[in-house]
């Protein structure tokens, strides 16, 4: 079922400077979205959905042994599971450190998903798993707080030295629990030079995006306090809740 695109017009006000794109994760081949024609990373399909247009890729796509294992398609080679290869990148000091990647690592179970649909949110063609959207940090601030606007959730952002596509992609489709990490920082993505540096790659899950979308509509974007007469708002609050005398 194609969504609405009224239900995310609450985000044309962020006027974010790279299209958010939506992804779903597949056990049949998707037939509203054309196979990918390129082979590329995990990683690099968020950049190319952002540019481009809808498409679906299958385990065939992938050129990076990362991807393939989170998703659970392959099982990663010895050198990897070993740490030899993290080593080798001097990500991590030796051989016992980088094996620890793949202790905690969230990962698919094997047979869950053969297929994997991107689609840019302004032609979206079906329900995403995950809206994946990049944003600076005033941007960033505004989603978070609509995140916990109404149930107080402590904001809280997990990533790794390498393999950062499990955390954008796989444990929020996993847990329900939006993540956020700063561009940059992954050795993937770094490497290959996919995002300006400093962003904030965020993941809202299904669970949590249509709530989320709702409170941006309700809640205050900017709050009193941020206004230039910030100081003075607080202030008569707390005069207001008797924790400060009048002026």
């Amino acid at each position: 079922m194609i969504p609405d695109k009224n239900d995310f017009s609450v985000l044309d006000k962020f006027e974010f400077d790279v299209r958010p794109v939506g992804v779903k994760f597949l056990a049949r081949r998707p037939d509203t979205v054309k196979k990918l024609d390129e082979h590329m990373a995990f990683c690099e399909m968020l950049k190319r959905a952002q540019e481009g247009d809808a498409f679906f890729v299958d385990e065939k796509t992938h050129t990076c042994e990362a991807g393939l294992y989170v998703l659970g398609q392959a099982d990663a080679p010895e050198p990897f599971i070993s740490g030899q290869f993290g080593a080798g990148l001097q990500i991590f000091d030796e051989p016992r450190s980088a094996s620890r990647l793949y202790l905690y690592i969230p990962k698919i179970r094997r047979g869950v998903v053969r297929y994997v649909a991107f689609s840019p949110l302004d032609t979206l063609l079906f329900k995403p798993d995950l809206l994946i959207i990049l944003a600076n940090a005033e941007q960033t601030e505004i989603l978070l707080r609509a995140m916990s606007y109404k149930t107080g959730e402590m904001w809280s952002s997990k990533f790794s030295a390498a393999i950062g596509c499990a955390w954008t992609y796989i444990y929020p489709y996993l847990t329900g629990k939006l993540n956020y990490s700063i561009t940059g920082l992954g050795h993937g993505m770094k490497r290959r030079k996919l995002f300006p540096e400093g962003r904030q790659i965020i993941s809202i899950p299904f669970d949590l995006l249509s709530s989320m979308l709702e409170t941006l509509r309700e809640m205050p974007w900017v709050l009193p306090a941020y206004k230039p007469d910030g100081m003075e708002f607080v202030k008569r609050l707390l005069i207001d809740l008797g924790f400060a005398p009048p002026s």
